[in-house]
Formats: C-alpha cells, sequence, structure tokens
C-alpha cells in the first residue's frame, strides 16, 4: 500500500523538530546513554540540512508529521568510515502498514543519490525485511551498545548519479 503523503524537509526552524527528536529519543535513546532529550533534540536539529548531508524529511497528515527519515554524516560512533547514512526512519503505529517508511526510505535515497552518493548506508535490530525489499544487502552482524543489529548497504544507480567535473 502506497501512502501517497507529501514529503517535507525539516529546517532548524521547523515547530516540528522537538516532536521528531522525541521519538528517535524515545526509540533509540538507550544507543546514546546519558543524553538527555534536550541533547537529543539539539543533535536533532543539527542535522536538519538545508539539502543534501544532513537531511530530514517527515510524512505529513495536513500540518501533524506522521513518519520521520535522516540523511546523515554518520550514524555509529565507531563505523565513522561508512558515509553517509539513512537513519531515524519512523512512523508512528498507528499509521504503520501504509508504506510512509518505504516512501521515506525512497525520499532519502534520492537526496543521497542527488549529492553523488552511489553508497550509503543503515543498522537495523529488526527491520532488516524491510529494507531488503527496498534494495538494500546485509554488510554486517554485530553488537553495537548492548544491541543485536545488521548494517545495511544501498547501491544507488550510476545512470542517474550527477556528473562531476
Amino acid at each position: 500500500m502506497v501512502s501517497g503523503l507529501p514529503l517535507a524537509r525539516i529546517t532548524v526552524h521547523s515547530p516540528h523538530v522537538a516532536t521528531l527528536a522525541g521519538w528517535a529519543h524515545a526509540e533509540w535513546g538507550h544507543l546514546h546513554p546519558g543524553r538527555s532529550l534536550a541533547a537529543a533534540i539539539a543533535a536533532f536539529r543539527a542535522d536538519c540540512g538545508s539539502e543534501g548531508v544532513p537531511s530530514v524529511f517527515a510524512a505529513m497528515d495536513g500540518e501533524r508529521p506522521v513518519g520521520m527519515a535522516s540523511l546523515v554524516v554518520d550514524d555509529m560512533s565507531d563505523r565513522r568510515d561508512l558515509t553517509p547514512w539513512l537513519a531515524s526512519v519512523y512512523v508512528l503505529p498507528e499509521w504503520r502498514g501504509r508504506g510512509i517508511a518505504s516512501q521515506l526510505v525512497r525520499r532519502v535515497e534520492q537526496e543521497a543519490q542527488a549529492q553523488g552518493h552511489a553508497l550509503f548506508y543503515l543498522y537495523t535490530p529488526d527491520q532488516q525485511s524491510l529494507y531488503r525489499r527496498l534494495g538494500w544487502e546485509d554488510v554486517e552482524e554485530r553488537e553495537y551498545h548492548g544491541e543485536a543489529v545488521t548494517i545495511m548497504r544501498r547501491t544507488l544507480s550510476s545512470d542517474a548519479l550527477p556528473q562531476r567535473a
């Protein structure tokens, strides 16, 4: 099922930054021990770029965000050799199963590709099947901050990459 919801780029001045950062903090805060919600909001705001890396997108139901995804420089503190990353893919529980996550992932892929990235990465503890359906491949199984995760990679089509002079 395809959502068809509009996707909005979230800027540093968006009224939704605190809401989206709160979702990320509630869902993945355990991966950043000791980080307060205020610090999580500040870090999230820093990822709200005007284009490229970093960028944050939200699926919108009118003026209300119902899902999000980010394109960031790095998402694993001990794997900074891999860049950029798809991060913070989250859809409110009552909105799941409508293709919103897939739509958000595709939007982040477009953003990465438009910036000339042929490869990018993500890690997930439990959504491997979703990402595999979207063309991602497993790279590594490992433990990260006490959680078993899979690092995955997406190869973007070189046909649509901008030519560099």
